[in-house]
């Protein structure tokens, strides 16, 4: 009997109903493959849905979710929904409330991808950053006094506790282990500054790295980081960072993959209900035009499989998206790949049928 996988398909906003659209197509071309079986659940969440009912999330939507192995999500953002509404109440929402609490980014760059790099080519970027997804500055802990008056407060606060901090490091040694590359894990933080938030990261980081003596570990601060991503990319292994500073240095990595067009993400609780998304956004400009790139949200359909652990299936989704970029498209931009959405679609999804792994 064949395992079966509950997925709650997420299209969401602007572009994403397109791109999913072409990553549920490459699914399916692996389940048939494989052997396995998607059992697939459409919700209407995102910015029309708002407009019309004034709901972000109905009422029971989170417990709904939790009977998913996976949520596979398209974009959120709507041009005529202020900024934040849909994001908080819906991207944020669903990492806290089902603690997703890794945020999970490969930065790795495919044949044939222009590199903004100066001699920089697949062989020097590939690594991962494993950014911790619940606490830090997003919590939304702080608030005003005296608003809107010439003496005015605001404050921030970054919440980050052992037990949070602990086990996003040892998710990320973890990682560094499976991948069995360099087998170097490097802890991204600002000691010298925040110096009660990053002694927490750092000590609990070298405890941790105890129970790991096959892995080497290192530490830079988070303006070297951005620096040695430009200079030597080739550096890194594995990387594991805050909510914020996650959140900033794995766009500079999507950037030095070739950009956001190529870079996919999980949001993974790994004893619950995980989440896996394209990182581009909605481009609500594109859409309806069958140009914007699938890439990405292919690949997050690819990551999603292996979280599920159909390793070879997800492994092989990502093997012909690399032979897509390396023997055919023209560009990662939209509109300019050279072929449609759905083209793309298809020739990942024909090779994901015919290729060997």
């Amino acid at each position: 009997m064949s395992k079966a996988y509950k997925i709650a398909v997420v299209g969401g906003d602007g572009t994403g109903p397109e791109v999913v659209a072409e990553g549920l197509k490459v699914l399916n071309a692996a389940q048939h493959r494989f052997g396995f079986k998607l059992d697939l659940s459409p919700f209407d969440f995102g910015g029309e849905r708002y407009l019309k009912t004034g709901e972000v999330l109905p009422d029971g939507a989170v417990n709904e979710l939790r009977q998913f192995d996976a949520i596979y999500l398209g974009a959120i953002g709507h041009p005529d929904v202020k900024p934040g509404v849909l994001e908080k109440g819906i991207l944020l929402r669903l990492r806290f409330e089902l603690d997703q609490y890794i945020n999970l980014r490969p930065v790795k760059l495919f044949p044939g991808v222009d590199c903004p790099l100066k001699d920089k080519g697949p062989e020097h970027i590939d690594f991962v950053v494993i950014r911790e997804n619940t606490e830090g500055l997003y919590t939304g802990a702080g608030g005003f006094l005296k608003k809107g008056t010439p003496d005015e407060i605001a404050t921030q606060l970054s919440v980050n506790t052992r037990k949070g901090v602990e086990r996003c490091i040892r998710y990320a040694f973890d990682c560094a282990k499976k991948r069995n590359k360099d087998n170097k894990l490097t802890l991204c933080g600002k000691t010298n500054v925040l110096t009660y938030a990053f002694d927490l990261w750092e000590r609990t980081f070298y405890d941790v790295a105890k129970e790991y003596p096959g892995i080497k570990t290192d530490y830079a601060h988070v303006d070297a980081i951005t620096m040695w991503f430009v200079k030597n990319p080739e550096w890194f292994d594995v990387i594991v960072t805050d909510n914020l500073f996650g959140d900033i240095i794995t766009d500079l990595g999507a950037m030095i993959q070739g950009g956001l067009g190529i870079a996919a993400g999980g949001n993974i609780n790994p004893e619950g209900v995980s989440m896996f998304e394209p990182m581009g956004g909605s481009a609500p400009k594109y859409k309806g035009q069958n140009v914007i790139n699938p890439l990405a949200a292919i690949c997050a359909g690819g990551m999603m499989l292996q979280h599920l652990g159909e390793e070879n299936a997800g492994k092989l989704i990502e093997k012909a998206v690399m032979d897509v970029t390396g023997t055919k498209i023209k560009s990662l931009a939209a509109g300019k790949m050279g072929y449609s959405t759905t083209e793309v679609g298809d020739m990942v999804a024909q090779r994901v049928a015919d290729m060997k792994e």
